[in-house]
């Protein structure tokens, strides 16, 4: 199943200055190809998706987190939940992990 992304006006911020340091273009280049896999492959390994408890999305929706990185000091995740839609992705957030 092809899922449409959508973004929180946060990661939509977050992703707009990953894209525009360029000191972070490899990183960018990371997540850019994990929302790629996300679309298509949601069970993808790489993107080792787990639920993450400690977040709840604007609705109370579960909360997943997706590897962007691995094995890489400050590694860049993606946290989202499904829908609102079926077949839609909402990206909450961007972020080096905490």
């Amino acid at each position: 199943m092809t899922f449409e992304l959508l973004y929180t006006s946060t990661a939509d911020s977050q992703l707009d200055a990953l894209e525009k340091n360029r000191g972070l273009v490899k990183r960018c280049k990371a997540v850019k190809k994990a929302l790629g896999l996300m679309q298509v492959n949601m069970k993808h390994p790489s993107l080792n998706t787990h639920k993450y408890s400690a977040m709840t999305g604007a609705n109370g929706e579960e909360v997943f987190e997706a590897y962007a990185e691995n094995k890489t000091p400050a590694a860049y995740r993606i946290f989202w939940h499904y829908g609102p839609k079926k077949g839609q992705i909402t990206i909450v957030a961007i972020i080096a992990h905490p």
